[in-house]
């Protein structure tokens, strides 16, 4: 089967009627779990940014605070998985700030972990990635931003 590009399925989507749409996106819902969260994103928490980062700094914190912290492989593991699930959760956003709040905190979360990171060179690499793609998308924002984002940034 031939996937349709986004502008076919949008030329056809624009044919349906309101309770045909609603019933493709439930169809939808029902596939794939990231279609779900994603959903949830849109219609509950899009409107309420501030408690959405807020949510998924709880989770990361929680997330590392459950690593199994007996080798650094098991720790790697924890770590990529951790860095997903954020990236995730800016796919869903789309925003900038929230993009930028969320890989500061995993840095912060990441950097004061339990053994330390520094003796590790994956660990360190991952960390060091993500501060260059901190730097990055900081520099999109405005320049008030750029000034608060960026004094953070220094202290990791």
């Amino acid at each position: 089967m031939k996937t349709a590009t986004v502008l076919e399925l949008k030329k056809e989507l624009k044919h349906q009627t309101h309770a045909e749409l609603l019933e493709l996106c439930l169809q939808l819902s029902k596939f794939k779990k990231e279609n779900k969260e994603l959903l949830t994103y849109l219609l509950f928490e899009a409107s309420d940014e501030d408690s959405f980062i807020q949510n998924v700094k709880d989770e990361i914190s929680e997330q590392f605070e459950l690593i199994n912290t007996s080798s650094y492989f098991y720790i790697k593991k924890s770590v990529r998985k951790i860095l997903r699930n954020v990236k995730k959760y800016i796919r869903y956003s789309k925003k900038k700030e929230t993009e930028v709040e969320l890989l500061l905190h995993f840095c912060l979360v990441l950097k004061n972990m339990n053994p330390p990171i520094h003796v590790n060179t994956s660990l360190q690499n991952i960390f060091e990635r993500q501060l260059l793609l901190i730097d990055k998308a900081i520099r999109t924002l405005h320049e008030d931003l750029q000034y608060d984002y960026n004094l953070e940034l220094d202290q990791l």
